[in-house]
């Protein structure tokens, strides 16, 4: 990490506190805890380390290396930790895919094989996939959605769409279930007023084009949620359908 940033910044004091703080021992519940690699966990920087250290070990290598290698165009899209690499030709994207955990392995880091896989997917995905007869082209989930082909509206171009990940989303509503259960016994404009938050944020990630479905159902699963847990805070049923929606 050292290495990589007196590769761009010349002052050496600046470099200094880096080095003290990745070095800084974590405090944990009153104990002083050492750490022997990696930048300290729970840091508000540890962050920013890792992203300027997959700037170079990835980001760089793969613009001034990767792409000169290969016989069609090539392209990495990368947030954090979580990156899709997109190639013109399968004999570039298997070549990559070979190279990649060597690659990793020379500056310490591991690659996540249940997240890494090789599929065919773009508009010549399509067509290749009909001609031998098969299915359509595989799925990938990234940064919560499920990027997927398909065509516009009239039919009549391919476009890739997205919508909201399954398993996120069900995780997400399993994380809300739990906390209605442990807070039923709040007020119900409180309890609202928190879910609405919710929801909210929710909007305004998952809102995109083509998304419009699996945010209804995300909306739907939530009312059903707040309905069985209001039903729950005393032996008779507090709310009926109508009387659920009306409020």
């Amino acid at each position: 990490m050292i290495r990589f940033l007196e590769h761009d910044i010349a002052d050496r004091k600046f470099i200094d506190l880096i080095r003290k703080m990745l070095k800084a021992d974590v405090l944990d519940g009153g104990k002083v805890l050492e750490h022997e690699v990696g930048s300290p966990q729970g840091s508000a920087s540890s962050p920013t380390y890792a992203n300027i250290y997959l700037h170079y070990v990835l980001d760089t290598w793969f613009a001034i290396k990767v792409k000169s290698e290969c016989r069609g165009d090539a392209y990495i899209i990368r947030y954090c930790d979580d990156f899709v690499c997109c190639f013109q030709y399968k004999e570039d994207a298997e070549k990559f895919y070979q190279e990649l955990p060597i690659r990793f392995a020379k500056f310490g880091l591991k690659l996540a094989d249940e997240k890494t896989c090789l599929l065919e997917f773009g508009r010549v995905a399509v067509k290749n996939r009909a001609a031998r007869g098969e299915g359509k082209p595989e799925t990938f989930d990234f940064l919560g959605f499920t990027f997927f082909c398909s065509m516009d509206t009239k039919k009549k171009f391919f476009r890739v769409k997205v919508k909201s990940c399954r398993k996120k989303t069900t995780a997400k509503l399993r994380m809300l279930n739990l906390w209605l259960k442990e807070h039923r016994d709040w007020a119900v404009k409180d309890i609202i007023d928190r879910v609405n938050q919710s929801l909210l944020g929710h909007y305004h990630y998952y809102g995109v084009t083509d998304n419009f479905k699996g945010i209804a159902v995300f909306q739907f699963m939530v009312v059903n949620l707040l309905f069985k847990w209001l039903n729950r805070r005393i032996q008779r049923k507090s709310y009926t359908g109508m009387h659920f929606e009306t409020d």
